[in-house]
């Protein structure tokens, strides 16, 4: 499959593209995984948007880079999500690399994330480590995780 992938500012997002973030996370996170949950959280507004979309311009993988004192005192990564079409394809994998290479670009020194229990290890292949005990978010079991950039100075 042919993804373009864009990393684009709030304020950059065009109707089409933000209809689709929106929609792909719905479809996952409220209806996949049967989790009503407030997904307008203001936390979009101050956020980068890394996203995969098909040459037809549906989007298929996204996450949002969220800057520091949003979500964590560090940058963080959240609403990070592959359409059901796309898992096991390598595309979350390659989705989180551009996210963690476009951050260390920025020299950043740490990334904090609230992680989905299931998913620890494929967030300790990029260098998180659990910083935090097992908590319900969203009745979904969750844990913090931190990757700290060790080449920064």
């Amino acid at each position: 499959m042919n993804l373009q992938w864009k990393l684009k500012d709030w304020n950059e997002l065009t109707t089409e593209e933000l209809y689709q973030l929106l929609a792909l996370r719905i479809r996952v996170f409220v209806i996949e995984q049967n989790c009503p949950y407030q997904d307008a959280d203001g936390k979009d507004l101050k956020s980068l948007h890394l996203f995969a979309a098909h040459e037809n311009g549906e989007v298929l993988a996204c996450l949002r880079l969220v800057r520091p004192g949003i979500s964590f005192e560090e940058w963080s990564i959240g609403r990070v999500v592959t359409d059901a079409r796309l898992r096991n394809t390598g595309a979350g994998r390659q989705l989180m690399k551009k996210a963690m290479e476009y951050l260390l670009q920025q020299k950043i020194e740490s990334v904090r994330i609230s992680a989905q229990s299931y998913l620890i290890r494929f967030y300790e292949s990029f260098g998180f480590v659990v910083v935090s005990d097992e908590y319900p978010e969203d009745n979904i079991p969750h844990v913090e995780m931190l990757y700290k950039n060790t080449t920064h100075a």
